[in-house]
């Protein structure tokens, strides 16, 4: 049976313990070693049309003092491809993971109308790369890093996650020689697919243009590319969410299903779009719990990580 004729037999029943809020609600410290933006590609981005700031992609890597895991994880804001929501879905996530050992490495990526596909995916990919080839001596195992997306976010790095390529062994950039396939995914409220009715239509006019390429628009619907080699993933979204239509999740979730993914979903009655971690919604702030469990279960985050 259709996992879409079985949605409404089933309720998702969420049940939260009074100390694990408490402790989802503590602000989370800094990160031991200030972060610094790394250009990620010093010599120019590829298909750069300026060299202004908003031209060259950029890595801000929140380094925890400790990493018993040795998890890294991307962090891809969203922002419907027109802009880039860094503090909810970029820095507070940082310090979020940070006090819980795992690194993080924000992704400033290159956006519309200035800029449309293949290039934020260009971008999300050289950062998996740089992070994988700098492992050594940032602590961290190269099998160990994932992706988190946020909305339009979320549909770069569900890109990232079903679009992905072993490298280039013969590149003379030691960087594109490692593979760009993340560990796994943590999508947030994110947009999957380009197909209409579905879709967020902002993301993606200023993803393919105003008049998209249907093939492109078919490729780009992450939940038709989906394949055993997929990367494990973690979906949040809300029913009532009016900006990304939460069949964006579900889709992509029967399709990890179907073709024997590791996933797990949570969706929520109520919440609005853009909330990040929740953590001004006593509901939704129990998400970011759930995540903590669902990283430990695969060991990417320590027991009691706090």
């Amino acid at each position: 049976m259709s996992f879409l004729r079985m949605i409404p037999r089933f309720t998702v029943c969420l049940f939260a313990c009074a100390s694990l809020l408490a402790a989802q609600s503590t602000p989370a410290p800094s990160p031991t070693t200030a972060p610094t933006a790394i250009l990620l590609w010093p010599n120019g981005a590829p298909g750069a049309v300026g060299d202004m700031p908003l031209d060259k992609p950029i890595l801000t890597p929140y380094l925890p003092a400790k990493n018993p895991t040795q998890t890294a994880i991307v962090i891809c804001p969203g922002g419907g491809y027109a802009m880039l929501a860094m503090d909810k879905e970029g820095t507070q996530v940082a310090h979020w993971l940070n006090a819980r050992g795992v690194a993080a490495f924000v992704l400033t990526y290159r956006y519309g109308p200035r800029y449309h596909h293949p290039i934020p995916l260009l971008d999300a990919q050289r950062a998996i790369r740089y992070v994988r080839s700098h492992a050594a001596e940032d602590g961290i195992d190269p099998d160990h890093i994932g992706i988190w997306g946020f909305s339009a976010g979320g549909h770069l790095a569900s890109t990232v996650g079903t679009h992905f390529d072993a490298g280039n062994r013969d590149a003379t950039d030691p960087i594109e020689r490692v593979s760009s396939r993340p560990d796994f995914m943590v999508l947030a409220y994110p947009v999957i697919s380009m197909e209409p009715g579905i879709t967020h239509n902002g993301s993606l006019h200023n993803l393919l243009g105003e008049e998209p390429n249907p093939t492109l628009e078919n490729e780009l619907s992450n939940e038709t590319q989906v394949t055993p080699q997929t990367p494990p993933t973690f979906l949040f979204s809300t029913t009532n969410d009016g900006t990304v239509p939460v069949m964006n999740s579900v889709l992509f979730y029967e399709a990890l299903l179907h073709a024997g993914v590791p996933a797990e979903m949570h969706i929520f009655e109520q919440g609005r779009h853009g909330s990040g971690l929740g953590q001004d919604n006593p509901q939704l702030g129990m998400w970011p719990v759930l995540l903590q469990n669902w990283l430990h279960l695969h060991g990417w985050m320590a027991s009691g990580a706090e």
